[in-house]
């Protein structure tokens, strides 16, 4: 009896990959491979296997490049990395995308149990920084990086370092003006609650002196807390515009003078509660509208894209300098999946370009030595050696960057309903203001001066600042756990105003694999050989995808060759005679299959197989052409249109597919649609979208990972959830419905303000009731009618 061996798969314990060898198991536990052994041993030695307890395969799977942290090493980048260092000291925040969940925290913050060089570690979880304090002279920059890595948590560092723009964000003081208009509020309601159920004859001294604490406390509400409103209402004045902060100061400022006068003449209690009230509710808004992605960048340019260090090779020894000292005649190593960072000549090696970020073609380039190759390519063979023959502030990418059209301010976004109300509700308010002081002046003048200023503080549009941002952060909330990233609040109500959307296609509507290319056919090496020595001559971009999947080989002497546009190859190499292209060219029928592109094999009139090159399309495209029942959809794509024929099912007809466009043609054609009349929203995922994405009055970046480089924009689109667009862009609409909805509500509550206002007979009393049920009523209404939008949107 032959015995039988039993293969039984296993997972890394570590990152949870597939083992495909059993080489690497300590403690009976299996790893796919030495590094993630390392880290096990690591942790194991420093008794911190605990970690696993956090999570079952915590680690990130990882490809290490020799050298590629060498540049850390030298003194000018390090003096740009760190924060501060002295003599044995040195302090250096790192952003880390790969922190997620309580356990990164867990280990991340033990780094001085692994070396003992690292003195401190503190994890900013929202920011995903990390902060560590180390000694230097024991552990180096480089050494730190290093272990980072090993451990799954390699920083993210690039020319335009993110922490650095994080940290020089101009930082305002809302939190404390929050706090401040908290203290004064309670304290105000409390020294209040005694006027508003009465004070005895006998009581009456305590009411004046309770009435002058209260100016004490309005004070800095109204200076200090407030005072972004005074300065915006002046600005808006200087500007000859009305925004929704003009009629929010008036009514600050007549709480507070009315408050000022009826507490010093003796002639009434104030409205100093009201005033702290109000402000308070207000911040609380602002504080609900700034809401933002601290890990996510809008407003990236190509310096994230570029490395900080590259590799040259001088007087025969391979070291790291400074992107910024990179000149011409440099000669300069280009490994694996690393961005070519200036323009420079190919010396040496087998140079296979990626410039699907730059221009979009998805198709890898072959370039001959010789041959200038352009910045911003990421090679996707072996090393290479090239020499620069422009500095990097020269480069064709910067160029590109640096264009006039793609650095213009944006003075076309749509404005938001608070923007297009408020000058309207400004001008009411005041008429009606003014209107009860004339009515009342002849018979009444101390009447029409409370009518007057009862007006102003009853109409005070807290409820309508508030709707906005209350809905909007709610809102926001429910785009954020659907993994779609928008930039602020107001993107919201531009999403709801679209009228036409234009797909980029590469790393858009395709993922990031693009096309993968699959041999149906047993293929000796010989015809292998054979049919790589005839793809070889050709650039068409499926030519070079058959001889990418079969290898370099050498090859063999074409006695032969015809192209025929569109069909494909007929060659002849010695006595043998190929035939490769689609089936019109080998079976003179046609064989077209959705989504698949088949190039036949006929080797001396015999049929050995086809190469099948699917196109990886995202989960959801079929959801474009429902789009394009409500929308004008548009493609617009720098790649070559070899599928067309696989697109044209998507989109309503082949005018509305545009291929082979440049940057610029891109922003010309949006900004054509916008001359036409059209909202356009851009969707798009690479530098050569750029342009076009900030021509638009939507921009959105699509990125199968929100941490890794994505171009300027509104908004940014996790790629696993594009199939939720359409619901997206009809939550966005729930959304501003709600706020009108909201504004009627506040409305109601203005109109029964004013009916006792106009009177003249507005008690503190009545005000103080008044503004915060208005407050809570908007507050509770949008957030529900919110949630309620999205589950019907299924989003929740």
């Amino acid at each position: 009896m032959t015995g039988t061996r039993l293969i039984e798969k296993t997972v890394c314990y570590h990152c949870g990959d597939d083992c495909q060898t059993t080489a690497y198991v300590v403690d009976d536990k299996h790893f796919c491979c030495h590094g993630c052994q390392s880290v096990f041993q690591i942790l194991s030695a420093n008794q911190l296997c605990s970690y696993y307890n956090y999570n079952d395969h915590p680690g990130a799977t990882r490809t290490r490049t020799d050298k590629r942290f060498d540049y850390l090493s030298e003194p000018s980048i390090i003096s740009e990395l760190v924060d501060y260092t002295d003599t044995q000291i040195s302090i250096v925040t790192f952003y880390i995308p790969h922190i997620h969940c309580s356990s990164c925290l867990w280990l991340l913050e033990q780094l001085n149990k692994i070396n003992p060089a690292v003195h401190y570690c503190r994890v900013d979880f929202l920011k995903k920084q990390l902060n560590i304090r180390f000694d230097h002279q024991k552990l180096s920059l480089q050494h730190l990086v290093e272990l980072l890595y090993d451990i799954g948590y390699e920083p993210l560092i690039s020319l335009h370092d993110i922490i650095k723009k994080q940290n020089e964000a101009t930082k305002d003081n809302l939190v404390q003006r929050i706090a401040v208009a908290g203290f004064c509020f309670g304290n105000v309601m409390l020294l209040s609650f005694p006027e508003y159920f009465g004070l005895s004859i006998y009581e009456q001294t305590f009411k004046h002196f309770f009435g002058w604490l209260n100016i004490l406390f309005a004070v800095p509400v109204a200076f200090y807390s407030g005072r972004e409103y005074f300065v915006s209402a002046w600005q808006s004045l200087r500007n000859r515009v009305l925004n929704i902060d003009f009629p929010l100061a008036l009514g600050i400022a007549v709480l507070f003078l009315r408050t000022v006068f009826e507490i010093v003449s003796h002639s009434g209690a104030g409205f100093a509660d009201t005033l702290c009230g109000l402000v308070f509710f207000l911040l609380i808004g602002k504080f609900v509208q700034k809401k933002t992605y601290h890990h996510l960048s809008f407003e990236r340019d190509y310096r994230s894209f570029f490395p900080v260090a590259v590799h040259i090779i001088s007087e025969g020894q391979e070291k790291p300098i400074p992107l910024s000292q990179l000149h011409t005649r440099h000669r300069m190593i280009i490994r694996h999946n690393e961005i070519i960072p200036a323009d420079a000549i190919l010396l040496k090696g087998e140079a296979l370009i990626d410039f699907s970020f730059v221009t979009g073609e998805a198709l890898p380039v072959t370039k001959t030595l010789g041959e200038i190759i352009y910045a911003g390519g990421r090679q996707t063979s072996e090393a290479i050696e090239m020499e620069v023959v422009k500095p990097v502030s020269q480069s064709y990418l910067t160029q590109l960057w640096n264009n006039e059209a793609f650095t213009r301010q944006q003075d076309n976004r749509m404005k938001t309903f608070n923007e297009k109300v408020s000058k309207y509700f400004t001008v009411v308010l005041l008429v009606v203001a003014f209107g009860s002081l004339l009515f009342w002046l002849p018979s009444d003048i101390k009447r029409g001066f409370a009518a007057f200023t009862a007006v102003l503080i009853v109409a005070c549009p807290c409820a309508l600042a508030l709707s906005t941002p209350f809905t909007m952060s709610a809102a926001l909330s429910i785009f954020d756990r659907n993994r779609f990233y928008l930039k602020n609040t107001a993107v919201v109500e531009q999403l709801a105003n679209i009228d036409t959307i234009v797909f980029d296609k590469t790393g858009t509507i395709t993922t990031g694999d693009g096309t993968s290319v699959k041999i149906e056919a047993i293929l000796s090496e010989e015809e292998k050989q054979l049919i790589y020595s005839v793809c070889v001559n050709s650039n068409h971009p499926l030519s070079r995808m058959i001889c990418q999947k079969l290898g370099s080989m050498p090859r063999l002497e074409i006695t032969g060759y015809m192209e025929v546009p569109g069909k494909g190859i007929m060659a002849r190499i010695g006595a043998h005679h190929l035939s490769i292209g689609n089936s019109r060219l080998v079976f003179d029928e046609d064989d077209r299959v959705a989504n698949i592109t088949k190039v036949y094999v006929t080797i001396d009139n015999l049929y050995v197989g086809y190469f099948a090159l699917a196109h990886h399309y995202r989960e959801g495209m079929e959801m474009i052409p429902e789009l394009g029942l409500q929308y004008d959809t548009f493609l617009l794509s720098g790649d070559q249109d070899h599928e067309r024929h696989e697109l044209i099912r998507f989109f309503k007809d082949d005018a509305r597919m545009k291929f082979s466009k440049s940057p610029q043609e891109k922003l010309d054609f949006i900004q054509s649609l916008q001359q036409k009349g059209g909202k356009v929203m851009m969707m798009g995922d690479g530098l050569n979208d750029s342009g076009a994405l900030k021509q638009s009055d939507l921009g959105i970046a699509v990125t199968d990972n929100v941490n890794n480089f994505s171009p300027g924009s509104d908004a940014i689109l996790d790629g696993c959830s594009f199939s939720k667009l359409p619901a997206f862009l009809r939550f966005s609409k729930d959304t501003v419905h709600i706020i009108h909805f909201s504004f009627l509500i506040s409305l109601t509550y203005n109109l029964i303000g004013l009916s006792y206002a106009v009177t003249g007979n507005l008690s503190p009393l009545v005000a103080a009731v008044l503004m915060p049920l208005s407050t809570v009523t908007i507050i509770s209404f949008t957030s529900l009618a919110t949630h309620i939008a999205a589950r019907k949107r299924k989003l929740t």
